[in-house]
């Protein structure tokens, strides 16, 4: 086997560890700008939400710990104007679903943003489960991140937009 092929064989394993490194978001990153498209087809970016601290929630149907965490996160937005803070709402769900939820929830919660992944954005963001949120902040650096859910959650993320 000629030596370059060899050299790429030893390097592969390398090159992936630091391509899979570079896929996790940590407090103090530019994050990904791209959050997903609305139902009605309109992309969503946060540099397009630059000066207002962002929310930015992933989760599922199927997650009880979101369906506890959405209506909080939009009471908070409902408390603050969409000139201060948006909460952005990303489903996992399947794209059928989301369309179906997006909509019924859009009545109840009108002052969110409800985008759909099907991977490639919780990758970006390296979400390894749900509900996981950040907190972006007016400059557009991540400030928060939590995976999960409990009742001091939402604490953290209120002192947070307050500090």
């Amino acid at each position: 086997m000629p030596a370059f092929f060899k050299r790429c064989l030893v390097a592969m394993p390398l090159w992936l560890c630091m391509a899979m490194a570079q896929a996790h978001v940590t407090a103090g990153d530019t994050p990904p700008d791209y959050l997903g498209d609305t139902r009605g087809g309109d992309a969503i970016h946060v540099s397009d939400m630059h000066g207002k601290i962002v929310v930015i929630a992933f989760w599922a149907s199927w997650c009880q710990y979101c369906q506890k965490e959405l209506p909080i996160l939009a009471s908070i937005q409902k408390l603050v104007s969409p000139q201060q803070l948006q909460v952005v709402a990303i489903d996992r769900d399947e794209r059928d679903t989301f369309r179906e939820l997006s909509h019924k929830l859009a009545k109840v919660t009108p002052n969110l943003i409800y985008t759909f992944d099907q991977g490639p954005i919780s990758k970006a963001y390296g979400v390894d489960g749900i509900p996981y949120t950040l907190l972006i902040d007016r400059d557009g650096k991540v400030a928060y991140i939590h995976t999960g859910y409990g009742d001091g959650t939402l604490d953290d993320l209120a002192d947070e937009i307050n500090g």
